[in-house]
């Protein structure tokens, strides 16, 4: 799987959990140069709390456009770290 914003491939890797339809990407697969720590973070009831990163690539910066679970629930554990998408960013099959 890729995950693409602004036409760039941000994140790549034939190994990620499906859940809820969303792919969940191994943390080592996104390319960290494209990812800035935000503040943001909002709580699933089933998975945790949820911290999140907006992607800049070419000075365009898509706010809140990457979220995981640092510390997911017991039933969210195949997640825990992984790093999922939105907002525009085009997940497909490689």
């Amino acid at each position: 799987m890729k995950a693409i914003w602004n036409g760039t491939v941000i994140a790549e890797s034939d190994n990620t959990t499906v859940i809820e339809g969303n792919h969940y990407f191994p943390k080592d697969s996104i390319n960290q140069a494209f990812f800035k720590d935000s503040d943001t973070h909002t709580v699933c009831h089933w998975k945790g709390t949820a911290s999140y990163y907006s992607i800049e690539v070419e000075g365009n910066v898509n706010k809140d456009a990457a979220w995981y679970y640092p510390e997911a629930s017991k039933m969210a554990k195949s997640i825990e770290g992984k790093v999922a998408f939105w907002k525009g960013v085009e997940v497909i099959n490689s």
